[in-house]
């Protein structure tokens, strides 16, 4: 099954108070017993590298703004997938992400039953704080939204 844009089916005001951006990519897969943190680690765990090339350039972009550079820190690695923080985790949702003065952001990752297989839901909440964040956020979208969509793509066929 290809990867499908859906309606954010979370708790945003519960996840990220005041989130002015929301959007949810989904697809199916076979493993009936995948858990939230495999689905994470799978997704967002390593990046293509046309991402990590993109991701680079923006680190460069957003330096003289003070920004975060999204870099892996040395925490453990079970409390990060990939650059994102892990901030809470059951076996059927992960909340990971980061606050920053221009934005906040929330990725979560749930699983549930889908007919004897398993959906994965990605969805990013985004909590503008500025002109910054709101400039910030209107001019990643376009590159958010391929990015994500291949990212959970990798969840059927994980990244080599």
């Amino acid at each position: 099954m290809m990867v499908q844009a859906v309606e954010p089916d979370v708790e945003i005001g519960q996840v990220l108070a005041g989130a002015q951006f929301a959007d949810a990519y989904s697809v199916v897969v076979d493993e009936v017993g995948m858990d939230a943190r495999t689905a994470a680690e799978r997704a967002f765990g390593r990046s293509p590298r046309w991402v990590n090339t993109l991701l680079g350039l923006r680190n460069a972009v957003v330096a003289p703004f003070g920004l975060k550079a999204g870099q892996p820190s040395a925490a453990k690695a079970s409390d990060r997938i990939g650059i994102f923080p892990v901030i809470s985790e059951t076996p059927h949702r992960l909340i990971a992400g980061l606050d920053d003065k221009h934005l906040d952001f929330r990725m979560i990752v749930d699983v549930s039953e889908a007919g004897g297989r398993r959906r994965v839901t990605a969805t990013t909440l985004v909590k503008t704080h500025n002109l910054l964040g709101r400039t910030y956020l209107a001019a990643i979208l376009p590159f958010h939204r391929v990015i994500v969509r291949t990212m959970v793509a990798q969840v059927v066929a994980p990244a080599r």
